[in-house]
């Protein structure tokens, strides 16, 4: 039912946004923040993956499916709820209530014993989170009119990237702190043996690492909670765009059967998002094992540029939207589309480059153009729906991404990494003699010198291979995109004007 007009009369014609511009710009760093905070605990696990494979023995197929399907299943599964919701109840008090728990849930993760523990602790991040995205957007839409959304989400959608940094900054100098400084931090706290009450036996630094990442989250929740407010819905949209309070899953799933431009679009921004969960779960073990380079030392000399970099493609990526569209009103579609293409070669061709600076500009640029995406698939995903439905769009959306995206990714890498370094071993002649298996055990004393050196190098080759291989997703991806421009212009109903 319609509860009035978007915006008072005399309003602009493309509607006005909500709030004094600075408050403005509080929300949206506040939004940003939570966001990056949503990526700092979801891609840690990536930045201590190695030491995580070590601890408890796990092929690249069962990282990949710690990495990827049960966190995937149960954000996309929680997502669509949560974000019923959101569209319905207040989103500032949602939103916190889920920071609170995947930080809460992500500090739990250093405590695990066993996969399973950590299994079931990812899984509770990943219910957490799937309650931030889908409010953040809605509210951002309430708060900015049309024109200056693409911007203001381009900004936002940052946070993916930004958190990456964090994740790599912060966990890449915690990760490399010494059993000795950890055990002194807790004894600080009347807890000098909690190390040895909870088994943890040597090299907890990784441990640390979600504990230290995680705790601070509840404090953010608060803050956010208490100096956000909850803007009119549909405040921002132009006079005569009716405002409706709430929707249903299937009534907004009945709007997106008209709109193909959606669909195209959530199946491109699906195989970007599986390249680039896939990559960072993995890009950390590659470096170490073909050139002995330590999780913390690549998440500070590589981890950080790498995502710093990224979120410059965000941003730019935005920017140029909003730059082109008055001359293209398909730009927000096609840019992606080229980015993703040029990003190929750029990536293949770093990570066959020995390290050093050259391989860094190289990996980087492709990763800047890779991340060139992300404003896009939020501008489309809420722009081809009325405002009484976005936040279930963008749930719809980030189902489909969470389950093709992080679910198969990571997975997808983890299996050709396994079958690669098999075909390794078999191709220099050792695949009676070796198994994947053997060669990944801690101990390879017993085996012969050349041996070991055939483990080594197939250990490393199979996951650059993986890598490689799955880069070439961003073809159809592009595809999927330059699809979505075809029909971009009829779906839009918020004008980008």
């Amino acid at each position: 039912m319609s509860t009035g007009t978007a915006a008072a009369s005399g309003a602009p014609a493309e509607g006005q946004s909500y709030g004094t511009p600075s408050y403005r710009l509080y929300v949206l760093l506040s939004l940003t923040l939570v966001y990056t905070l949503n990526f700092i605990d979801r891609n840690l696990l990536g930045v201590v993956a190695q030491p995580i494979i070590a601890e408890f023995g796990l092929s690249d197929t069962e990282y990949g499916f710690l990495n990827g399907p049960p966190f995937a299943l149960f954000y996309a599964l929680m997502g669509i709820p949560i974000a019923m919701a959101a569209d319905r109840f207040n989103r500032v008090a949602i939103m916190a209530i889920c920071i609170a728990v995947w930080s809460l849930m992500t500090a739990l993760c250093g405590f695990a014993s066993s996969f399973v523990f950590l299994l079931i602790a990812r899984i509770g991040v990943a219910i957490g989170e799937a309650g931030g995205t889908p409010p953040s957007n809605s509210i951002i839409a309430d708060y900015f009119k049309p024109r200056s959304r693409a911007n203001a989400l381009g900004i936002f959608a940052m946070g993916v990237t930004i958190g990456g940094a964090l994740a790599s900054g912060f966990g890449g100098l915690i990760v490399g702190l010494t059993d000795e400084t950890v055990v002194r931090f807790f004894a600080m706290f009347g807890m000098p043996d909690i190390h040895e009450q909870l088994g943890w036996g040597e090299n907890f630094g990784w441990r640390f690492a979600f504990i230290a990442l995680g705790f601070p989250g509840l404090i953010i929740a608060l803050i956010l909670f208490l100096t956000v407010k909850e803007p009119p819905r549909g405040f921002s949209d132009p006079p005569g765009v009716q405002r409706v309070q709430k929707a249903s899953i299937v009534e907004t799933l009945k709007e997106l059967g008209s709109k193909p431009t959606f669909w195209t679009m959530a199946l491109g921004a699906a195989l970007v998002a599986l390249v680039g969960y896939g990559l960072f779960g993995f890009q950390a073990p590659m470096m170490q094992r073909l050139h002995g380079m330590p999780p913390g030392d690549f998440a500070l000399q590589y981890g950080v540029p790498l995502a710093l970099v990224s979120a410059a493609g965000t941003f730019l990526g935005g920017y140029l939207t909003q730059i082109f569209t008055p001359r293209s009103a398909t730009a927000v579609a096609w840019i992606p589309a080229v980015g993703m293409l040029v990003a190929i070669p750029l990536y293949i061709g770093g990570f066959y480059m020995a390290p050093g600076p050259v391989q860094l500009v190289t990996w980087g640029a492709g990763a800047m153009f890779h991340y060139a995406y992300l404003g896009a698939q939020y501008t489309i995903g809420q722009g081809v729906v009325s405002q009484r439905s976005r936040a279930s769009a963008i749930a719809i959306l980030l189902f489909i991404i969470a389950l093709i995206g992080n679910g198969l990714g990571p997975l997808i890498v983890g299996v050709l990494s396994d079958m690669f370094m098999r075909l390794q071993i078999e191709a220099a002649g050792m695949g009676e003699a070796l198994t994947t298996t053997i060669c990944r055990a801690r101990d390879v004393s017993a085996l012969t010198a050349e041996q070991q050196a055939v483990c080594a190098a197939a250990y490393g080759e199979g996951v650059r291979q993986s890598m490689s291989a799955t880069v070439l997703f961003f073809v159809p991806a592009a595809a999927f995109y330059l699809l979505a421009s075809l029909t971009l212009k009829k779906d839009m109903v918020a004008k980008p004007v």
